[in-house]
C-alpha cells in the first residue's frame, strides 16, 4: 500500500527532524511544514479521494495517528527546548562583572554604646558590665533605698520572684565595682534596663543607660559637671546647651537632673512629642555619691568622695541623629536602620 507507506515514511522524518532542532524558532518552523494548514500531514490526507474503496479506512486510520503522534512529540519536545532555554537565560555569565555584596553592620545603638565608652574612655574611665538580672541588694539596699522607696513596688520594678528583679538602672554595676576594688574608681557602666514605662516617643520598657561612677579623694561636684559638660561637648557639638536642675535620687546628695537642648524645635513648638513644647531633652541623673552608698560597700566616706551619674543611651542617640520616637530603635525596621 503505497499510501500508507508514504505515511510511515513522512512520521519518521518528521520525528527526525524534530529531534534535531536546537531553539524554538526551528521548532515553530518545523510545526508549520508537519502540522499547519498546508502542511506535509495535511498534504497527504489529500489523497484518500485517490485511493480505492478498500483501502481507505486504513489509510485514514493510520494518517490520524501519524497526526497524533507528531503533535505529542512536538509538544514534548518544545517543552524541552523551552526549559532548557530558560536555565541558559538564568545562568550566570560569569563574563559580567559581580554584584557588589550589601554588606550588614551593628545596630546603631551599639555604635553608640562604643562611641559614647570611646569618649569617656579618653577621660581616664574603663568599661564595667554586670547581670541584667539583679538581687534587693544590689539594686536597691546597697544603692540607700529603704522598703518603703517607690521604686521597690512591684508595680514600678520587673520582679522575677520576691528577691529577684530585673535591674532598672545600671548602678547595679557600680556597686559591683566598689565591691571589688578600692579607690580610686573611675568607671562607666553601659547596659540595658527595664522598668514597666508606658511605650511612647521617649519612653520604653527596655531600653539602655551608661552610669558613670568617679571615687577618689577630694572629689567634687564641680568635677562632675565638667566630667558631663565635656562628655556632651564630644558627643554632641560643643554649643549644645546643657543644665543642671536640682532633683533628689537616693543614692546622691546633692543630685540634679541633666537636660540638654531639644533637637526638633528647641522650644519653639508646644505640641513637640519629644520635649513636650520646654526645649529641653532629660538625659538622666547625677549628683554625689551618697556617704551610704559608700559605707555599703565599705568605703571609709570621710575620706572618699565620689561623684555618680545614668544617661540614657536612646535619649542621647535621638538628639543627635534627630529620631523623633524612641519604639523606631527597636521594630528592626531595615529601611530605618539602614540610614544609621
Amino acid at each position: 500500500m503505497a499510501g500508507t507507506d508514504q505515511l510511515e515514511q513522512l512520521r519518521e522524518e518528521a520525528l527526525a527532524a524534530l529531534g534535531a532542532l536546537a531553539d524554538a524558532q526551528a521548532l515553530e518552523a518545523w510545526r508549520v511544514r508537519y502540522l499547519g494548514m498546508k502542511g506535509a500531514v495535511k498534504s497527504a490526507l489529500k489523497q484518500l479521494k485517490d485511493l480505492p474503496p478498500d483501502q481507505k479506512p486504513a489509510f485514514g486510520m493510520l494518517a490520524n495517528r501519524v497526526k497524533q503522534d507528531l503533535a505529542a512529540a512536538f509538544e514534548a519536545r518544545k517543552g524541552d527546548l523551552v526549559g532548557a532555554q530558560g536555565r541558559r537565560a538564568q545562568a550566570v555569565d560569569m563574563s559580567l562583572p559581580a554584584l557588589p555584596l550589601r554588606l550588614g553592620h551593628r545596630h546603631i545603638i551599639t555604635r553608640t554604646i562604643e562611641e559614647i565608652t570611646e569618649i569617656f574612655a579618653r577621660m581616664g574611665f574603663t568599661v564595667a558590665h554586670g547581670p541584667e538580672v539583679e538581687d534587693e541588694w544590689h539594686l536597691f539596699e546597697a544603692l540607700n533605698m529603704p522598703l518603703a522607696h517607690p521604686a521597690r513596688d512591684p508595680l514600678d520594678s520587673f520582679f522575677i520572684t520576691p528577691s529577684v528583679i530585673l535591674r532598672t538602672e545600671t548602678s547595679t554595676v557600680q556597686i559591683r565595682v566598689m565591691e571589688s576594688q578600692q579607690p580610686p574608681v573611675r568607671v562607666v557602666c553601659p547596659g540595658r534596663a527595664y522598668r514597666p514605662d508606658t511605650l511612647d516617643a521617649t519612653h520604653s520598657f527596655m531600653f539602655h543607660q551608661v552610669e558613670g561612677l568617679y571615687v577618689d579623694e577630694g572629689v567634687s561636684m564641680a568635677d562632675l559637671k565638667t566630667c558631663v559638660n565635656q562628655f556632651c561637648g564630644a558627643y554632641f557639638s560643643p554649643d549644645v546647651p546643657t543644665r543642671f536642675r536640682p532633683h533628689f535620687f537616693p543614692f546622691t546628695e546633692p543630685s540634679a537632673e541633666v537636660d540638654i537642648g531639644c533637637h526638633l524645635c528647641a522650644g519653639s513648638n508646644p505640641t513637640c512629642p519629644v520635649c513636650k513644647g520646654t526645649g529641653w531633652i532629660e538625659l538622666g541623673g547625677c549628683g554625689m555619691v551618697d556617704p551610704n552608698v559608700l559605707d555599703a560597700v565599705g568605703y571609709d566616706s570621710e575620706k572618699y568622695t565620689g561623684w555618680a551619674f545614668g544617661l540614657g543611651i536612646e535619649r542621647m542617640l535621638m538628639q543627635k541623629c534627630n529620631i523623633p520616637d524612641i519604639r523606631l530603635l527597636f521594630e528592626n525596621d531595615v529601611r530605618f536602620l539602614r540610614q544609621f
